[in-house]
């Protein structure tokens, strides 16, 4: 079986190679799980993030997304850290506007989200109206401090059915047995084509 490829977004003033860093102990174990890391575009204009708030950037992050999904192999999944999981939370709701469409770039099988948030931009009011059906993993630091836990519920919350996976620490990727075990016991089931299973509230 071919491995889960996986676009890997990082947060604010961070980078490919930072979020590369901060997942290593992560990704190095989870098994047959090939993480794509990229660079927003803002960071090629010395910039940093997706956007800033509320959204200067965000049209700019749109298209490059758009024109990525267009031009590289399908992803599987999608996996953001802070506000790479905010990015990845509005992804999925550009998936689901197109849901059925099967010329839209915008096409993955679930997302994984780490100290996520919506983003309460007016740009983005529309994008949150529905909520999204593509099975998601909503990972939550009791101790976070830069993104409060509430604000990562209120994403999941955004979801049907979110498995939400926690762990005692802040505003990291953890690589707790927990977080592991949950998160290869819903990849397992992505392989599989099963679905999520129902939400595991904190």
């Amino acid at each position: 079986m071919p491995d889960l490829r996986i676009l890997a977004l990082h947060g604010y003033h961070g980078s490919a190679d930072t979020l590369r860093r901060q997942m290593q102990p992560l990704a190095s174990s989870l098994r047959g799980v090939d993480f794509v890391y990229v660079d927003a575009p803002s960071l090629a204009e010395r910039d940093f993030g997706w956007w800033h708030s509320p959204a200067r950037g965000w049209d700019r992050s749109r298209a490059w997304v758009l024109d990525l999904f267009a031009a590289q192999p399908r992803f599987d999944g999608v996996f953001g850290f802070s506000q790479g999981a905010a990015m990845t939370g509005l992804l999925a709701g550009m998936r689901e506007a197109h849901r059925g469409d099967r010329q839209s770039p915008i096409a993955f099988d679930f997302a994984v989200m780490v100290g996520g948030f919506k983003n309460d931009a007016p740009q983005h009011a529309e994008i949150y109206r529905p909520r999204f059906a593509v099975p998601s993993v909503h990972i939550i630091g009791h101790a976070d401090r830069v993104i409060p836990p509430h604000e990562s519920r209120d994403l999941a919350d955004q979801f049907v059915d979110p498995l939400i996976l926690t762990h005692a620490g802040g505003h990291v990727v953890p690589n707790t047995p927990a977080v592991v075990d949950g998160l290869t016991r819903f990849l397992d089931r992505v392989r599989a084509d099963q679905p999520a299973g129902p939400p595991v509230r904190l």
